[in-house]
């Protein structure tokens, strides 16, 4: 079984993840690592049992002083600086815009109150309406067997009926 050092194992995948994207079969040429290895580590990144998703997805592990320390210090830079400034620290110019309107925006707890309140009324309608149907279903479950049995019936009365007929004729 061959071991693959962290650093190597950390750069093929950054490369599997945005942006790059490169396909698995195509790092497998370039690189001699076989496809199932490659595959493993990538299922390992997108969340099972991982110890390397903190090393290589970028943007982990910065706290919010560290996150807007960053967003003033790429402030003042143009496009070039910036994603020289994101290939050295590892991020993305994209996460770095994030962070900032986050900042602009400011946590604003009366709307996550409002949003809750609404999703809570949601739920609530949700649940009106589905006791709604549920009683709707079983309302015509009920009158479908009402029509089979009264046809049913009504076959049965005209059946009598038709050898009472016959009978009578018969014993004229």
């Amino acid at each position: 079984m061959t071991h693959y050092s962290d650093e190597l194992k950390a750069s093929i995948i950054a490369r599997m993840l945005p942006p790059q994207n490169t396909s698995i079969p195509t790092l497998a040429k370039e690189t001699g690592i076989p496809k199932d290895t490659l595959y493993g580590w990538r299922l390992k990144v997108r969340g099972r049992d991982d110890a390397l998703s903190h090393q290589t997805r970028p943007g982990n592990g910065f706290s919010n002083e560290e996150k807007f320390a960053i967003v003033l210090e790429t402030a003042s830079f143009n496009e070039l600086d910036l994603g020289e400034y994101c290939r050295r620290k590892g991020l993305y110019p994209e996460q770095i815009a994030t962070w900032k309107q986050a900042f602009i925006q400011g946590p604003n707890p009366m709307a996550s109150k409002a949003e809750r309140e609404q999703l809570q009324q949601q739920a609530k309608t949700i649940k009106q309406l589905q006791s709604e149907l549920h009683r709707k279903d079983r309302a015509l479950a009920e009158a479908a067997a009402l029509l089979v049995l009264g046809k049913k019936a009504q076959a049965l009365w005209t059946e009598v009926e038709d050898e009472k007929s016959t009978s009578r004729s018969a014993k004229k």
